[in-house]
């Protein structure tokens, strides 16, 4: 047996088992900080396209066309509402 105090401490377990042990230890940190910084790289790119969609022109212009066809449907459904507004403009 050796007179090491590690190899003491550790003369009865597979060595193994050890080995393991210390690799995950130093993996372990790795890869949490390797997928923290792949979730940040997808949420800057998730969120700079919802900014990019948000000043988009077609966009703006689907809004625009919702609307109309909105006020051309609320016109077709009640036209006392039609008359109302001719005779007050």
């Amino acid at each position: 047996a050796s007179s090491h105090p590690f190899m003491r401490l550790f003369s009865g377990m597979n060595h193994q088992y050890t080995r393991r042990e210390v690799f995950c230890r130093n993996t372990c940190h790795d890869l949490k900080r390797f997928w923290e910084r792949e979730i940040g790289k997808q949420t800057y790119y998730r969120e700079s396209e919802e900014h990019r969609l948000g000043r988009s022109a077609l966009r703006k212009l689907r809004e625009e066309w919702k609307q109309k066809l909105e006020t051309k449907l609320r016109l077709r459904n009640n036209p006392e509402d039609a008359e109302k507004r001719t005779n007050v403009g």
